[in-house]
């Protein structure tokens, strides 16, 4: 019997079908895809430290590798153990901790193991650090001898590409944690607090994936937002800050979240965002992880941004709301305007569930009507100055003397 001859197309089909990556449904630690990448490439790439696996072994940052071991040994000496145990511990979570990642990771699982205890016990071990030493102590430490290393390191640590699970480096903190001891929740926020934004210490976080997940969920409103009309925003957003002004709207610094947009008679109320090197990146790694997490009540970093690119069209927008005390910047006005027109590029934007959807439709209503207009024009011609303000009066005064004069002499003829 003539053996029936396999196709080879169905075979190398069939080969490729059995080495098929399991779907990425549940998986949380992406990379980035091309076409948000590719606007700003660097923002995604860590130029100091590397953690988990994806950007592992790169040559610009295995100095870090050093400062790595070093951290572990502190760990060990805190524990007064060695290192055996935990190396077991993260044999037991390598399976679920490879299951986080949407990209196949080739290492084998002592590569992988190695990855996660160094790379867990030095973030455990610098959030601890930096929470006990005191600034003279913190001198003698090779990472705060360096000031310039401090900030990219945050930096480095909040990118979407670079993370650990969050119960990798939960178990790794439980198994050294001190009977009185703050959560690791609370040494994460205190680390990062005052690095692009405020982070209070707080237990009431829900599910922590990452470190960036919990810095996301840090930033959200306390109070969910109630259910917000979203007809005008199908249509059109709102105008630029400039155009806004000729509308006769107003701009004042608000309070609290960062998110806490307000629009009441006639004034939008803005809380103050402090822009510096960083915010680019900071901000394209939270969106990002908004945009593979399809689940969410609001997409608010990503609505956030929309937000400010509507309202930025050129430095002169940004010079309003710097003036308006709702931006403070360490860059130059036309830098601001150039971040903010390119972040929500290749961004999908959920137009249905719009987090601003109400102050759109406010805005929008009120700078339809002409009669706004008009005094916006008369205020900007007549009173856009305290001389302007004073020959108004004057002018408005002389003619009202004008006009007595006038109705003295009629009546006086009129009675001769």
């Amino acid at each position: 019997m003539v053996a029936r001859r396999v196709d080879p197309v169905s075979a190398n089909i069939n080969e490729e079908l059995q080495h098929l990556s399991p779907a990425i449904l549940g998986r949380y630690i992406f990379k980035v895809h091309h076409e948000l990448r590719k606007i700003n490439e660097q923002a995604y790439e860590p130029t100091t430290i590397s953690i988990g696996p994806y950007h592992h072994g790169k040559d610009k940052l295995c100095p870090m590798e050093e400062h790595k071991l070093r951290y572990l040994q502190f760990f060990l000496q805190r524990s007064e153990t060695n290192v055996d145990k935990y190396v077991i511990s993260m044999r037991n979570l390598v399976e679920r901790a490879r299951r986080c990642y949407a990209e196949p990771i080739v290492l084998d699982d002592n590569s992988f193991v190695k990855i996660m205890l160094l790379d867990g016990c030095f973030i455990v071990e610098l959030f601890r650090r930096f929470r006990s030493l005191d600034t003279r102590n913190r001198t003698s430490d090779p990472i705060y001898q360096m000031p310039w290393l401090d900030g990219t390191l945050r930096l480095d640590l909040l990118l979407l590409e670079n993370q650990l699970p969050f119960f990798v480096l939960e178990e790794l903190f439980n198994m050294t944690k001190s009977p009185n001891e703050m959560s690791l929740i609370n040494f994460a926020l205190t680390y990062f607090n005052g690095f692009c934004g405020t982070y209070q210490e707080t237990d009431s976080i829900g599910e922590v994936r990452h470190l960036l997940c919990l810095i996301h969920s840090s930033r959200l409103p306390v109070v969910p937002p109630m259910k917000q009309e979203t007809r005008l925003e199908l249509k059109r957003f709102i105008g630029c800050a400039t155009e806004l002004r000729e509308a006769g709207i107003r701009f004042k610094k608000g309070v609290g979240c960062i998110f806490n947009m307000n629009f009441t008679n006639g004034i939008i109320e803005i809380p103050p965002l402090e822009v510096s090197d960083a915010t680019e990146s900071f901000f394209r790694n939270l969106i990002a992880f908004e945009q593979y997490n399809r689940y969410m009540r609001h997409y608010y970093f990503i609505d956030y941004v929309r937000f400010f690119e509507c309202l930025i069209n050129s430095q002169k927008d940004v010079e309003l709301l710097r003036q308006a005390g709702s931006i403070s910047s360490w860059l130059c006005d036309d830098e601001v305007s150039n971040m903010f027109n390119k972040l929500d590029d290749n961004v999908v934007l959920d137009i249905n569930n719009f987090y601003y959807s109400h102050i759109f439709a406010t805005v929008n209503e009120h700078c339809s009507k002409k009669w706004n207009k008009h005094l916006a024009k008369l205020r900007h011609t007549y009173f856009n100055s305290p001389w302007s303000l004073a020959s108004f009066f004057a002018a408005v005064t002389l003619l009202l003397l004008t006009m007595t004069q006038t109705l003295f002499s009629v009546l006086s003829y009129g009675k001769q």
